[in-house]
């Protein structure tokens, strides 16, 4: 059965198209979600949503979505995804960040230009059969200093034409390199500098904890006066009432909104002021945007639902078309030896290394990465998925190490595993052979080879004479068949190893008689 999609936004009907061609079940129903309760009834059946503004997914949506696997918003934010929830629930959250941005970059020039010549002013005045060429008087953009906050995809766009508008540019933007400022032709300062230098300030950041109201009152008042604002990012980026008293102070000299603390923005605290532009949101309004970005939300979720290829994905590593495929059996690999880890300690884990070697090192790791933390989480964490696992490992004070080196061994690719806890230190490794198998060939410092099986028996044990024999008879009492049996030991008379694969389920009475065996440290059943 091929996976289907709900479009519950207007996206362009060509998104629907691609859905279709490449064989995904669509069905395109632009006006559901509007109607959060339909949404809520209807979602239980699909696998990827794919949505604009309207549709608010929250958690009680994700909770009603058993089968939700991606949901895919046409545009650059989020604002309207509970982002939390659905990693929690392992659901892939995916944007188009660049599908708007030159339509978003050349609103915020025309709404500057707008700004500067009073624009909509003088058209209201003069098409109400009045001649007032006096009263508006502009200033020129020519030589102007603009202040960019938030230099990423839009930010960049805006620079790039202002320049060429003969604009000085400046910068602020915290993960803006020196290096990308140089390319780009801007300046790089902090935010008090380009408070108190801009003519122009544009905002182009998304809204967080540490940007909301990032043009506060105090902020604001360091500003030079006459500044003009624009703000085609996100609302609640400035705080509004501060800004109409700069405004009705003279100290701003005008400001230029397509975006509202509260949308639809039916009443706001700049509404009415003579020297505000407006807008209902148009940032991303252009056929061509809104064309584009439907054909490539349609893409990146028919590319992850058929190929397992993640891209601008904002809660999990991306993942090309190319890459899911050499992935996909290491990732197998690392969610096993996760579990064998977790199954495994007798205490908590507080710290695990992770360390790949060969080949898989020049693969993209944190994906892999992310499945080896699911598996070590899932023993005592029932609905831990590679999605939600590494915050729930943060939350959890669980230290996480990466390490990447050349094979080492005689292994084209090696994954290891090493988890310490109260107990003592766990390590297990494991590789992918040609078959595309996942298997473990190393616990500690013994060699096994062991293919994974849904039912195992891990057994640490005294190398003795006769403790095979022993170790049969106690299965063969339980009536367990053995499937298949993998023996490995440091030393004769040393330490000594076992991990079988059984079919159906262990006894607990025969478990309690195989660590009653001489010799045995530890016995466990794994499942996997």
């Amino acid at each position: 059965m091929p996976p289907r999609v709900l479009i519950s936004d207007s996206l362009s009907p060509a998104a629907a198209q691609i859905f279709r061609l490449r064989g995904l079940d669509v069905d395109f129903e632009p006006t559901l979600g509007k109607d959060k309760d339909k949404l809520a009834a209807a979602i239980a059946d699909y696998d990827g949503l794919a949505i604009r503004s309207a549709t608010k997914v929250t958690a009680d949506i994700f909770a009603r979505a058993p089968r939700l696997k991606v949901v895919g918003r046409a545009g650059i934010g989020v604002d309207n995804v509970d982002v939390a929830a659905a990693t929690a629930r392992g659901v892939i959250v995916m944007n188009t960040p660049f599908g708007n941005s030159i339509t978003t970059a050349e609103h915020a020039i025309a709404l500057m230009f707008a700004l500067a010549r009073e624009i909509p002013a003088a058209d209201a005045s003069t098409q109400a059969g009045k001649w007032e060429k006096n009263r508006f008087m502009g200033v020129e953009i020519t030589g102007k200093t603009l202040g960019v906050v938030g230099c990423g995809n839009v930010g960049a766009n805006v620079a790039e034409r202002a320049l060429g508008l003969k604009m000085r540019v400046i910068a602020f933007d915290p993960y803006l390199t020196q290096e990308r400022a140089s390319e780009l032709g801007v300046e790089k300062v902090d935010l008090d500098e380009l408070l108190a230098r801009a003519d122009f300030i544009t905002l182009h950041t998304p809204l967080t904890p540490q940007t909301k109201n990032i043009l506060s009152a105090e902020n604001l008042a360091k500003t030079c006066k006459g500044v003009r604002i624009i703000n085609c990012a996100r609302g609640g980026l400035v705080d509004e009432e501060a800004l109409r008293k700069a405004l009705d102070d003279g100290h701003v000299a005008g400001a230029a909104f397509d975006v509202f603390a509260q949308e639809p923005a039916t009443e706001n605290p700049l509404f009415g002021h003579p020297h505000v532009v407006c807008t209902p949101h148009l940032g991303a309004s252009t056929s061509e945007a809104q064309e584009k970005v439907a054909l490539q939300i349609a893409e990146q979720m028919a590319d992850y639902l058929t190929r397992g290829a993640i891209a601008n994905a904002v809660n999990f590593p991306s993942i090309s078309a190319e890459e899911a495929p050499r992935l996909k059996p290491f990732v197998e690999l690392a969610e096993k030896l996760g579990l064998f880890v977790g199954q495994v300690a007798v205490a908590g884990v507080d710290t695990l290394s992770i360390v790949y070697e060969g080949a898989v090192a020049l693969q993209k790791t944190r994906p892999i990465s992310a499945a080896a933390i699911s598996g070590l989480l899932r023993p005592i964490l029932e609905d831990v998925n590679p999605v939600s696992a590494p915050i729930l490992a943060k939350e959890r004070g669980l230290a996480i190490e990466e390490i990447t080196r050349e094979a080492q061994g005689d292994y084209e690719s090696l994954v290891t595993l090493s988890a310490h806890t109260a107990q003592g230190e766990i390590c297990v490794s494991g590789t992918v052979f040609h078959d595309g198998k996942p298997r473990i060939v190393g616990i500690g410092d013994i060699g096994v080879d062991a293919e994974f099986a849904p039912s195992m028996i891990y057994l640490t044990n005294e190398d003795r004479p006769g403790f095979i024999g022993r170790f049969a008879g106690v299965l063969g009492e339980a009536e367990v068949n053995i499937a298949t049996f993998a023996l490995g030991r440091d030393r004769p008379g040393g330490g000594a190893v076992a991990l079988v694969a059984i079919d159906g389920e262990l006894p607990q009475q025969a478990l309690t008689a195989l660590k009653s065996l001489p010799g045995v440290k530890q016995a466990t059943t794994l499942r996997f």
